[in-house]
């Protein structure tokens, strides 16, 4: 177990380093604070995370609509896989994770000792760290998290997380994650590690106990040294994408093909041109949206709007196929109460919600791919 006091500042800080899914975290933050009775409690989490810790995410509050139109279906496909996946952890534990912060929680609060929220908005963390990811790294995070939702994944035991917590093992683990997913590394543990250490020196108490993932207490040890400046780890840059940058392409490479067909060989071609981008986009966009098991309006509204979508940058024929799927069958109060308790890709394809963001996914998916099919297309019929 963690446990590991320091002096900084001319504060007493007590680093209680925890596994989110273990009885014995659980245990040790209560004994640790009933010991100490310090001035106030660190507990590793934002506002955000708190709420969801104490109610549960509230999925029913959910505008599916305003998803779609905003283009957040991956983003809330992967917060509800996330979910899943920490609730399946939890339910082979037995331990619900996060269980040892609210244990901080609830003990601060039957003393009347003060909460500080050490951790940075988780908002801002998961976009720094999709700006910072690679495709490959995009990948192989994909393949985890879906490695460990539909069981292909390693499989986590008690004695495995306990085992996890020794230094050694840690150090281990940090240096291969450095390896292989520098950039989460980079924004999920080293950035945090200086923004909990700094949240730590700035708490106004004389003696602080801190619950924070054990992974994290190397590395806030070394920057509890001095303030830093937080500002630059609040900020989410906005960068071009070549995907944005094929939105736009695409267009004006589509007209030249089809302007110089009409001038090299008349107008005729102009009609094989437009069929042919017409069948390959919206073909490929329809089986995208068939394969999520759309209904057939759906399905017709990917083949027909994809064409035309590919061709304007701020529109797509998932968002087209995935609203009509919510008018065609809108999600009752139950699938949005089954969110959190889906354990397969049955039950995602059976469950209304996910069904609606997998049909927008997959179709845009199909039209992206019938793009970069149909522009070499087109153009191979000029010669």
């Amino acid at each position: 177990m963690f446990v590991e006091k320091i002096n900084a500042f001319g504060k007493e800080i007590i680093l209680v380093g925890t596994a989110h899914v273990s009885k014995e975290s659980i245990e040790l933050v209560r004994q640790t604070i009933e010991n100490e009775m310090p001035d106030v409690v660190g507990i590793e989490l934002d506002l955000q995370r708190l709420h969801q810790l104490k109610q549960g995410n509230k999925w029913q509050q959910t505008n599916l609509e305003q998803i779609i139109k905003d283009g957040k279906t991956y983003l809330f496909l992967l917060n509800i896989l996330l979910s899943n996946l920490q609730r399946q952890i939890g339910d082979n534990l037995g331990v619900k994770p996060g269980s040892e912060m609210l244990q901080a929680v609830n003990i601060a609060a039957g003393k009347k000792l003060p909460i500080a929220l050490l951790d940075r908005d988780v908002k801002i963390t998961l976009k720094r760290a999709l700006n910072r990811m690679g495709i490959v790294e995009k990948a192989k995070m994909g393949y985890s998290i879906l490695g460990g939702f539909f069981g292909f994944g390693q499989k986590l035991d008690a004695k495995t997380v306990e085992k996890l917590k020794e230094k050694d093992m840690l150090n281990a683990l940090m240096q291969q994650l450095g390896k292989e997913l520098p950039s989460i590394k980079k924004v999920l543990v080293d950035e945090r590690d200086v923004f909990i250490a700094n949240k730590i020196m700035g708490i106004k108490a004389k003696k602080i106990v801190a619950v924070v993932g054990a992974g994290h207490l190397e590395g806030i040890k070394k920057y509890l040294d001095k303030p830093r400046d937080l500002r630059p780890l609040l900020t989410v840059k906005k960068k071009r994408k070549w995907i944005g940058f094929l939105k736009y392409l695409v267009p004006v490479v589509f007209i030249a093909v089809l302007g110089f067909g009409i001038y090299a060989k008349g107008v005729d071609i102009a009609l094989d041109i437009i069929v042919m981008w017409f069948l390959i986009n919206g073909v490929l966009s329809a089986l995208g949206a068939a394969l999520a098991r759309a209904h057939p309006l759906s399905i017709l509204a990917a083949f027909i709007s994809a064409p035309f979508t590919s061709l304007h940058p701020a529109f797509a024929a998932g968002w087209v196929a995935g609203l009509v799927e919510l008018k065609t069958r809108p999600p009752k109060v139950v699938d949005f109460e089954q969110l959190p308790k889906m354990n397969g890709i049955m039950e995602m394809t059976h469950n209304k919600v996910t069904k609606i963001l997998m049909i927008t996914a997959f179709a845009n998916i199909g039209s992206l791919i019938g793009t970069v099919i149909a522009l070499p297309y087109i153009t191979s019929l000029l010669f």
